[in-house]
């Protein structure tokens, strides 16, 4: 019989981890298998707890990453941890740079530390990378966008992840480490903040529990590509197994949406309308018109498939923060 397989993800306090690590218990992982860390989580971490391993650790150090793989010698890796805010890092450029290319570069050279002294040391290290890469490149004649797209990042989030999608390429061109680069787009869902979906309808629950009367907004003109993140995990999970070594694959959901059209698709699941305001501080400086990718590659390499609509999308993270803040 073989022995399940230890399976290491950074950045499990995010969104995405936390629901990966879901995932994985639900497929029947043993909690002692599945290693997270975390640094300053975006998620309520007690969610996940009993889960896996929780371990708190800043990847911007080297020596306590290089312990961790030293230790656990993961077979898999899910490299999520990051700063993932374009508008955080125009305030933040260098933190930005040190958690998500440092951070990357702490991970490889842990995996090339282990393997001088363990040559048979072999994990699959799929890498979060983002759409956001593709900046300039993404206009509406262009999408939705294919992986040969120029990446022309508009912000320093988007240039950190450029540097963490090639640092992948290159650690698998030149130590035969087995890289996948995931290029994810707009992804939402239970537990996410920061993002347009979710934070509408936090803010609209947060109105219907009277702590608010109007709906702050920024641009309402920009059109996104927008994912579950179950969907998201599903597609992480099938790169692992069936991803082509050192590639590179677009996760994108099939539909692309204007954002001031998610507000009846709220409005309908609240049951009342909404009065909005445009916020200053929720317009960039520079603000792709339309992100939107092509997964045919991801598709064709491992039968992904989608299963959450928006709508089932914007009523779990509905549900979700009514029970967060005491409501039905």
């Amino acid at each position: 019989m073989m022995m399940e397989q230890t399976i290491y993800i950074t950045g499990v306090g995010g969104m995405v981890g936390s629901h990966l690590v879901d995932t994985l218990a639900e497929q029947g992982h043993s909690p002692t298998r599945i290693i997270g860390t975390f640094y300053k989580p975006t998620t309520d971490i007690s969610e996940i707890q009993g889960k896996a391993i929780l371990t708190e650790l800043d990847i911007r150090y080297s020596a306590p990453v290089h312990s961790l793989i030293q230790q656990y010698k993961p077979e898999t890796i899910f490299h999520l941890a990051a700063q993932s805010y374009p508008t955080v890092s125009w305030e933040r450029p260098e933190e930005t740079m040190a958690i998500n290319v440092q951070g990357t570069i702490h991970l490889f050279e842990a995996i090339r530390a282990v393997r001088r002294i363990d040559p048979a040391y072999d994990p699959v290290v799929v890498v979060a990378c983002s759409s956001a890469e593709y900046g300039a490149s993404l206009t509406p004649e262009n999408t939705p966008v294919h992986e040969g797209a120029e990446l022309l990042p508009l912000h320093p989030y988007g240039v950190s992840k450029v540097g963490q999608d090639l640092l992948a390429y290159q650690y698998h061109a030149n130590d035969g480490i087995r890289t996948i680069r995931a290029r994810i787009f707009n992804t939402t869902g239970p537990r996410k903040v920061g993002d347009v979906l979710s934070d509408f309808a936090r803010r609209a629950v947060a109105i219907e529990q009277g702590a608010a009367t109007t709906l702050r907004v920024g641009n309402l003109e920009t059109r996104r590509g927008i994912t579950d993140v179950r969907d998201l995990v599903s597609a992480l999970l099938l790169l692992s197994a069936k991803g082509e070594w050192g590639a590179c694959y677009n996760i994108c959901g099939q539909y692309d949406y204007r954002i001031g059209d998610l507000i009846p698709m709220i409005e309908t699941v609240l049951g009342r309308s909404l009065r909005t305001e445009v916020d200053p501080s929720l317009l960039r400086p520079s603000d792709e018109p339309v992100i939107f990718g092509d997964a045919t590659k991801l598709i064709k390499r491992t039968g992904w498939k989608q299963h959450f609509t928006i709508e089932q999308t914007i009523a779990d993270t509905i549900r979700y923060w009514r029970q967060k803040t005491g409501g039905q």
